[in-house]
């Protein structure tokens, strides 16, 4: 069953919303790195989306309070965050255009559902479901690990989009200073997936018939039980006669094609299980280097399927601008709240607060209960937002530590 789309916001509930829950110190201290404002998030880049899609760029802000106000002035429908610039974003059109470059930019990622809309048979197009939120748990899983791996990256921060997908956020000082071209190889270096609905086969990581490189290698065994349980079992790809022809074209043997295609045809009642098992004795029956082939066509099949199929363009450019944290989805009134990469098989979208709920929890705790402490709690505390921002919390006070312990170093040093 698909995620149901919520009431849909107005201005009234989205201004008591920024007034209320939204936890703009939180992000402060999450774009800022410290207490004390720097230049991290004084130059730092704002875009407005107002009613009417009126779109507001290159706001930049003092400090937490300062961006609040201007926030609840403008009452946008979603707010984005773009790099830090050589100069302060509203200076942008008093300095000359050489010295307004981005320097830093945190390294985004983006996964979207309809990316999956010619394999998932459970929704299309914008509808998501807690099954097919598999292929987006798998892809966090994979991609997850290889930047901590293979990158060394510590600061993670990934977030649901509210609808249909999935953000990361890197943090690492690494990461903000990685330079276009380096933001292009190391994108170039994760995809695995390539090409358009023209092309059949996407995958080709390999040269000729020697093996995965070791990085695929292991996201291949991470991904092996995935598609057997997501692929060929829930959501039963190859059943129908679309799916199962889908899988002959990536097969390289024109006579194992053959005769698949006329069994299938004589029995359509097979499951994806068994025209999977179909394949794989295939295989077996093969020798020599007619075997390599089918079984390297199998991998890049099982990782066609099942790989994180990313928006590069997203990830490229410093310039790039991503929804924040903790905005409302316009469609489903959902907020884009931080997800644990290590519990994401639980993660269910329908479970996500709704900033009506959200409210409605705040209206009915609006009197202090008897005995209660008159101590001043923000309003978010109060409601089910409660962990999702302790989650960012505990992200930023990493990335404080490692900003004191890099101050610690610099006072060494001298």
């Amino acid at each position: 069953m698909a995620v149901p789309d919520a009431e849909p916001t107005t201005p009234d509930i989205m201004l008591a919303f920024y007034r209320r829950l939204y936890p703009f110190k939180s992000i402060f201290t999450w774009l800022n790195h410290e207490h004390a404002p720097t230049k991290l998030f004084t130059h730092r880049e704002f875009a407005f989306t107002l009613q009417g899609d009126v779109y507001l760029r290159y706001n930049s802000f003092a400090n937490a309070d300062e961006l609040k106000k201007q926030v609840c002035t403008l009452n946008p429908t979603r707010f984005e965050i773009g790099p830090v610039y050589s100069a302060r974003p509203r200076d942008k059109k008093t300095v000359r255009p050489a010295a307004f470059t981005p320097q830093l930019r945190e390294l985004v990622f983006d996964i979207d559902m309809t990316d999956y809309d010619s394999i998932r048979t459970c929704c299309s197009g914008a509808d998501i479901c807690k099954r097919c939120w598999t292929f987006i748990s798998a892809a966090v899983r994979v991609l997850d690990r290889a930047l901590r791996d293979q990158f060394g990256y510590k600061h993670l921060l990934w977030v649901y989009s509210g609808r249909r997908g999935i953000h990361l956020w890197i943090s690492d000082r690494e990461a903000l200073e990685l330079t276009d071209e380096q933001r292009r190889a190391l994108v170039g270096w994760l995809t695995v997936i390539q090409g358009g609905k023209e092309m059949h086969k996407k995958v080709n990581v390999r040269m000729g018939l020697k093996p995965l490189p070791p990085s695929i290698a292991s996201a291949y065994k991470m991904l092996l039980p995935v598609f057997h349980d997501l692929i060929l079992d829930d959501q039963d790809c190859f059943a129908s006669e679309e799916g199962w022809q889908a899988l002959l074209h990536l097969i390289p043997d024109k006579d194992i094609v053959r005769s698949l295609e006329d069994k299938w045809e004589d029995d359509p009642k097979r499951s994806s299980e068994d025209k999977w098992q179909d394949f794989e004795d295939e295989i077996e029956r093969k020798k020599g280097k007619g075997s390599a082939i089918l079984n390297a066509a199998k991998e890049d099949i099982v990782l066609q399927y099942t790989y994180p199929r990313l928006d590069a363009e997203v990830s490229k450019h410093r310039n790039h601008l991503l929804k924040a944290p903790f905005c409302i989805h316009p469609k489903t009134g959902r907020v884009c709240v931080p997800v644990d990469p290590r519990t994401i098989d639980k993660f269910d979208p329908a479970r996500v607060p709704t900033v009506s709920q959200l409210l409605n929890e705040l209206d009915k705790l609006a009197l202090p209960q008897a005995g209660e402490s008159a101590e001043h709690h923000a309003d978010w505390e109060r409601t089910s937002l409660k962990p999702y921002v302790e989650m960012l919390d505990k992200h930023v006070m990493g990335l404080m530590e490692e900003t004191r312990k890099s101050k610690q170093k610099m006072d060494l040093s001298w």
